[in-house]
């Protein structure tokens, strides 16, 4: 088993940012800038089904409340195919409820952030599951 450590190369790593708020997308993705990573984005869960199934990122960020299909859907569609089951998905959002939570686990979520977006948290937490994602997956998208 290869050793987990902070120089995993993260150039190597797709990220799609969902959020039907342009504002909410810009400020992710200046925060996330600071990343080596390849940043996508989407601006609602269809249009997410369609980039995951075209380019199969590394990692989600999405937002739970969007119209047309809500992160929930999203995150259960990606974690029920057998060839998106391993792609990494962290849930942001306003909503801080409970039953809110124990959904999002129950969709496959891997994280949740609560909005405000804290850069450094987000920074952090994405950078860890990424590193361990490409070190489990051998840096392969299959």
């Amino acid at each position: 088993m290869p050793q987990i450590t902070s120089d995993v190369d993260l150039s190597t790593a797709t990220i799609l940012l969902v959020d039907d708020n342009a504002q909410n997308l810009e400020l992710m993705q200046a925060f996330l800038e600071e990343l080596p990573c390849k940043i996508q984005t989407a601006s609602d869960g269809v249009e997410a089904i369609e980039k995951i199934e075209r380019s199969c990122p590394d990692l989600l960020i999405l937002d739970v409340m969007m119209p047309r299909m809500s992160g929930f859907e999203v995150c259960q569609k990606v974690k029920s195919q057998p060839s998106t089951r391993d792609t990494v998905v962290i849930m942001v959002t306003a909503l801080n409820e409970v039953s809110d939570y124990e959904r999002a686990v129950e969709c496959g979520t891997n994280d949740f952030i609560t909005k405000p977006v804290n850069k450094l948290e987000l920074i952090t937490r994405v950078k860890t599951l990424l590193e361990l994602a490409l070190v489990k997956r051998g840096f392969d998208c299959q």
